[in-house]
């Protein structure tokens, strides 16, 4: 994570009971303030065609030209010609091994760090923010070349953080469980986004926003809790 960087890095693109995009919009549009070529990537889905008209039109009421990669001759120029990235959710495992395959990781990597491009990224578009997708809920329906990702920020993301029942039947591991079990074989410290919890990372700093707190985790030290609004240390 360099001084430059500058990126918007969301648990989930749609709360219950509201639309997409919509409880993150205030954000977004201050995050964007200014930019007039964004360009949208839609590996993780399928149905690249149907994503990118909904990312359009959405990103289009807040006031933002929208292009999205899949359309784009050359992918790497795209990436070069953009003021900020959008990279939507969906299946990590597809959207990584998609970004390989197209030759992105470092072009993208290269001008975000440098502070040209914006980067926002919704669910697994925040998971590939971080060094590996390791810490993804995502079933590895394809085999990307390697679990590395962008390495953008110093830290792991679990997007979708639920906490544990203890009213249910259930005995399954919980999302905690599972993540301290990464951190037996890893030393990077993870955070646990809940549904509507986004992080917002400029000159250095990572502050937690939006409607929820987060839940951290390092190695050799007991998890912690942090509300809308703290600034992360890790």
């Amino acid at each position: 994570m360099t001084e430059n960087s500058r990126l918007l890095l969301i648990s989930t693109s749609t709360l219950h009971g509201s639309g997409y995009l919509d409880y993150a919009e205030g954000e977004i549009r201050d995050f964007l303030g200014g930019v007039r070529h964004l360009l949208f990537v839609p590996y993780a889905l399928h149905d690249r065609d149907g994503y990118a008209a909904k990312a359009a039109e959405r990103l289009g009421r807040m006031g933002f030209a929208v292009n999205s990669i899949h359309r784009a001759s050359e992918p790497r120029a795209a990436v070069a010609s953009a003021d900020a990235i959008f990279i939507g959710g969906g299946n990590t495992f597809r959207l990584l091994k998609t970004i390989y395959e197209s030759d992105l990781l470092d072009a993208i990597r290269r001008r975000v760090q440098a502070g040209h491009l914006r980067y926002m990224g919704a669910s697994a578009g925040a998971n590939i923010a971080c060094p590996t997708i390791r810490t993804t809920n995502d079933m590895p329906i394809v085999e990307p070349p390697s679990l590395g990702a962008l390495g953008l920020v110093p830290f792991q993301i679990n997007p979708h953080y639920v906490d544990a029942d203890p009213n249910t039947a259930l005995m399954a591991e919980t999302r905690e469980e599972r993540l301290l079990q990464f951190l037996e074989e890893n030393e990077t410290p993870v955070i646990g986004l809940r549904e509507g919890a986004m992080l917002r990372i400029e000159g250095g700093r990572v502050m937690l926003k939006g409607a929820a707190g987060a839940r951290i985790f390092r190695r050799g030290h007991p998890a912690f809790e942090l509300v809308p609004g703290s600034q992360m240390d890790l």
